[in-house]
């Protein structure tokens, strides 16, 4: 037993892994809408995904730059903050669910897949050419 006030998981790592994990996670599910992960990776990924959606819905500078500097990467900062976030404004809160999948056939570990609540939709990007160049 512990005392109260013990709040996460350590995963194993030391507070920059722990930190560079949760990154790597909340960037592969903006890119890829769905991940599959350990469950207990999958609960730490939950509050700190939520906070970055919540200041992402405020598109203002402040915020915009907090999550750049929450997930250390502009693309997919700007892919939540632009394209995701304004499809997430119908739910103050629970915007990613955790589902059960399966166990790792390594180590038995119970794996989980993590995903967008709401069915999201990605801005096709065209390249535009230029022409005339001469």
């Amino acid at each position: 037993m512990h005392r109260h006030g013990y709040k996460g998981r350590k995963l194993h790592r030391d507070g920059g892994q722990r930190t560079a994990l949760l990154r790597g996670l909340a960037i592969s599910l903006i890119e890829h809408g769905s991940i599959e992960t350990t469950l207990p990776k999958a609960k730490e990924l939950v509050p700190f995904f939520e906070v970055l959606v919540t200041k992402a819905k405020k598109g203002d500078l402040h915020n915009r730059r907090q999550v750049i500097s929450a997930l250390s990467n502009i693309g997919a900062s700007n892919t939540l903050v632009d394209e995701l976030a304004p499809q997430l404004t119908g739910r103050t809160s629970g915007h990613i669910r955790i589902t059960r999948t399966r166990l790792r056939v390594g180590d038995n570990a119970q794996l989980a897949s993590v995903s967008f609540v709401d069915t999201l939709t990605r801005g096709e990007t065209t390249a535009v050419t230029k022409e005339g160049a001469k």
